[in-house]
């Protein structure tokens, strides 16, 4: 049973920061479908929310922001599949449910995104820079009232009934910073278990956000030391998995703030070494 989401939207403010947080229904087939023909893509996750989205926006008219489709427009659709038996069961599936004769292209069917958010702004911009501080996680531990929270499902897939692709994001604000988690998880039963994690954490005296990207892979069969009712809980499976990736980030404020610009979009991915 999944959870029930209804349509909502809820703002908050931070200092000079508005957080949105809007969750609403799954995207409508017709609409689904044109996406789908614009990202190159077969189809779309089974559950997509395309107007679902969390919003992190200065005053000043920079700031972060992470929704479905830009995570998509990260899939790799040319290389890194899992290859395993059940793939082209799932796409024939598909094919039949889409009433399509065109023969179904390779792609990454379980939906893979190292996407770690779309940054907002055009005259001013968070300014991306690499660096090795890394996120107190003993600061975020310590007690602090919770001014603000909300989760936001962005996509979710059963991949055939075996295992599951899904993405995430939640925040939570206290009285002296927010911290943000993005996170894509997959699992396909008997096979592999992922999961990509974007942190980013702001505290309210910093002119600057930390970004913390960290990609964790394991096969099934690196597994038989762990109880397989921990595969379904991302939290607790999490520590059994090897980091393949790590990326730590500075965002950067603008060092002279203009005007509230009109908001362009750029999409942030992991970079292919």
């Amino acid at each position: 049973m999944h959870p029930v989401f209804q349509s909502s939207r809820r703002d908050f403010t931070f200092g000079p920061w508005k957080l949105s947080a809007a969750r609403t229904h799954i995207m409508k087939s017709a609409q689904a479908e044109r996406l789908a023909d614009e990202l190159h893509m077969p189809s779309l996750p089974e559950m997509m929310f395309g107007d679902n989205i969390l919003r992190i926006q200065h005053d000043r008219g920079f700031g972060i922001e992470f929704n479905a489709t830009d995570a998509l427009k990260c899939v790799n659709n040319c290389q890194g599949m899992i290859k395993v038996a059940c793939a082209e069961e799932w796409q024939e599936s598909r094919s039949e449910t889409e009433h399509t004769k065109e023969v179904v292209k390779p792609y990454d069917w379980t939906y893979t995104t190292d996407y770690k958010g779309t940054l907002l702004g055009d005259a001013a911009k968070l300014k991306v820079v690499p660096t090795t501080e890394h996120i107190n996680t003993e600061k975020l531990k310590a007690r602090e009232q919770i001014m603000f929270f909300e989760e936001v499902l962005l996509f979710e897939d059963e991949l055939h009934d075996h295992g599951v692709s899904s993405l995430s994001v939640k925040i939570r604000v206290m009285p002296s910073s927010f911290f943000v988690l993005l996170r894509f998880f997959l699992r396909v039963d008997g096979v592999l278990i992922r999961m990509n994690d974007t942190r980013l954490h702001h505290e309210a005296d910093k002119t600057y956000m930390l970004r913390e990207y960290t990609s964790r892979e394991s096969k099934i069969s690196s597994l038989k030391h762990v109880p397989p009712s921990l595969f379904t809980e991302p939290n607790e499976i999490s520590q059994y998995l090897p980091i393949k990736e790590t990326i730590c980030e500075k965002l950067e404020f603008p060092e002279k703030l203009e005007p509230k610009p009109e908001a362009s979009l750029e999409t942030m991915c992991v970079k292919s070494k």
